[in-house]
């Protein structure tokens, strides 16, 4: 018996959206499966966001078969699941260096690539930026298209539907694709479905449809307004999306995004509408093509290293918990003592340990979606009303929040207590997601509490700390990742606000750290003892209010003072200088050396080398130190060392 003839690869012979779109719309399945695969394996290797890419890998090669990009503008929302689109863009050979130093981002990054009109990592802002692109494409006189592609977890963000809204009132020429992988909102999709997005799309019923607005224009208004009512009514019947039509869409859908021979031929008829905003309802499954993403409760939304064939991921030979398991733990162990303890998260449960939180007071536990503005506010009315509300945030995911933490917050004085997780550099994220910022934005706000775990235990204790703290607002930080690996306390016991802590006693040298940089600071104490230095090392654990004491003893006990943080200037240290300036402090000669991240975004690396390349790390230290005390070529050692 003769073996079948195996088919040629296609995605080896496309390197650009221009080779794909010189394929038959036959061959479109097979190119897909090859995508599908590619995505696998790379994620394999590099780790990252694998469920929201296969989820999409259809619906990108339908995108670049169908419209003319990069002339034609494609804005992926949060950007990802924009892996499929990176190795159809002309990065198939740099895919295996994605989010490691010097490689890919794991995100949309305009610098990156042409096809990429738009970074992004927050999520709901494509609906936003799309808008921008279609408005100026008419400014300027252009007539490309511009598809702005968002999950229907970015749609609980507000700031989408604003966009929406906006976008319908001025009639502006853009699509929407609605990506359906988790809420189900959409009803079962298939042919008859199907069917009825082709129709609806397509340009005879668009003109039948314009023809009948314009008789009902010549009718009386009452018989003008029941025609549009009954239109609308048996369109939604039929397709639904009464929603997006409300708010000036024209809504095409639901439609299955794994089906190719049903994407293409409502893309092309979408294509080719000349005016008003368009959404298109595609409905998608998370991890889709890989079983083991397929099953996992998660969809494999990020992972590490894994195996292809099992899928089990690597894990960690570390010992030590995630500071995220020791703040769900500890808030736990708090909330069974104060039934007014509540925890809120803003679509992150696993990343922040609320999900922990969850298992054991459900009913206590709020997940409000991709909706920081909202989780703030609904956190200062709980407090309000005398509640313990815990706000878990990643840092950067708070900045979206900001006016809400100061308006609703802090000027109330309000005893909402944020967790924010993340703090610091967070590796292969990079920039988008690094907790760079917080020290310094809350640290402007009257009357705030602010404190930095040093490590796990520190981080048990904090927790216990602001369960106590019942007339004003506080905020704790911790970073991604594994803790030192020391024995935790079985019970938190409230730290006394304000008051730092001396871990080594020196002479001539003081480190004073703010954060998880205290493990380095004793590293570098120990280094500088070999060249004859004696080093005190405190921590300061809060910023505000800061411990004047401890910085007034270190200032007048040492000729050399180096404040360090994980945030950027205007953070933690300038607390400390502003009161060494305003007590005459520095005029006595002390040599103080602020130790910040850089004035600068930094790419995705491992954290340690992101720290080194910071100068955040023991060597700097050092040489800060030698380099204060007039000694530059053993400074310049140190650094290189």
């Amino acid at each position: 018996m003769a073996a079948l003839p195996t088919k040629t690869p296609l995605l080896d012979s496309v390197r650009e959206p221009q080779q794909l779109r010189a394929l038959d719309k036959r061959q479109l399945r097979q190119f897909a499966d090859e995508l599908r695969k590619e995505t696998i394996d790379v994620v394999s290797v590099t780790g990252g966001h694998l469920g929201a890419g296969l989820g999409v890998v259809e619906l990108t090669t339908a995108l670049h078969y169908v419209f003319d990009t990069p002339h034609d503008k494609i804005v992926w929302d949060v950007g990802h699941q924009a892996y499929p689109h990176k190795i159809v863009t002309g990065r198939r050979d740099r895919m295996r260096t994605l989010r490691q130093g010097g490689g890919l981002s794991g995100f949309t990054k305009r610098s990156e690539s042409e096809y990429d009109p738009f970074g992004a990592a927050h999520s709901s802002t494509s609906i936003s930026a799309g808008l921008g692109f279609a408005v100026a494409r008419d400014l300027k006189g252009g007539a490309n298209n511009v598809i702005a592609v968002i999950g229907d977890g970015a749609m609980s963000a507000g700031m989408a539907y604003e966009a929406m809204n906006n976008a319908g009132a001025m009639d502006a020429r853009l699509i929407v694709i609605l990506n359906d992988n988790d809420m189900s909102i959409a009803p079962p999709v298939g042919a008859m479905s199907a069917y009825l997005a082709r129709l609806v799309s397509s340009q005879t019923y668009r003109g039948l449809r314009s023809i009948g607005k314009k008789i009902a224009g010549i009718l009386p208004r009452p018989m003008k307004v029941a025609a549009g009512r009954a239109e609308e009514y048996a369109r939604g019947m039929v397709t639904g999306g009464t929603l997006f039509e409300e708010l000036g869409f024209y809504y095409v859908g639901p439609i299955d995004g794994h089906n190719l021979d049903h994407l293409i031929p409502v893309l092309e008829n979408v294509r080719d509408m000349k005016n008003g905003p368009v959404l298109i309802h595609v409905v998608t499954k998370k991890g889709k093509g890989y079983a083991p993403a397929e099953a996992a409760a998660d969809k494999y939304h990020g992972v590490v290293k894994f195996d292809v064939i099992t899928g089990e991921q690597k894990k960690s030979n570390s010992k030590a918990p995630s500071y995220q398991k020791v703040f769900g733990e500890s808030l736990i162990m708090e909330a069974k003592k104060d039934e007014r303890i509540v925890a809120i998260t803003a679509a992150m449960p696993s990343g922040t340990g609320v999900d922990l939180f969850e298992k054991v007071f459900p009913k206590r536990t709020f997940d409000v979606g991709i909706a920081e503005q909202h989780a703030v506010t609904f956190a200062a009315g709980l407090a309000a009303e005398g509640m313990k509300p815990y706000c878990a945030i990643y840092s950067t995911f708070l900045q979206r929040a900001y006016d809400q933490v100061v308006h609703d917050v802090a000027i109330q004085s309000l005893p909402v207590r944020f967790a924010m997780d993340r703090a610091g550099l967070v590796g292969a994220d990079g920039a988008t997601h690094a907790g760079s910022f917080d020290i310094a934005y809350l640290g402007t706000l009257p009357n705030f509490v602010l404190m930095a775990a040093a490590n796990e235990a520190e981080l048990v204790h904090m927790v216990a700390t602001t369960a106590h703290i019942d007339d004003r607002p506080s905020a704790l930080r911790y970073p991604r990742g594994e803790g030192w690996g020391i024995e935790r306390p079985l019970q938190g016991v409230p730290l006394e606000i304000g008051k730092g802590k001396i871990w080594k006693e020196g002479s001539s040298i003081a480190i004073l750290s703010y954060g998880t940089r205290l493990n380095e600071a004793l590293l570098a104490a120990e280094r500088l003892s070999g060249y004859g230095l004696s080093a005190t090392v405190a921590d300061a654990r809060f910023a505000k209010p800061l411990d004047t004491e401890l910085v007034r003893r270190l200032a007048l006990n040492h000729e050399v003072l180096i404040t360090i943080e994980e945030g950027a200037v205007g953070g933690f240290s300038s607390h400390v200088m502003h009161y060494l300036a305003t007590t005459g402090l520095l005029d006595r000669g002390l040599k103080i050396r602020p130790m910040v991240l850089p004035d600068r975004f930094q790419d995705q690396d491992t954290p340690d080398k992101m720290y080194a390349a910071a100068g955040l790390d023991a060597n700097s230290i050092v040489a800060t130190a030698l380099a204060a005390l007039g000694r530059p070529q053993e400074a310049n050692d140190a650094a290189r060392a």
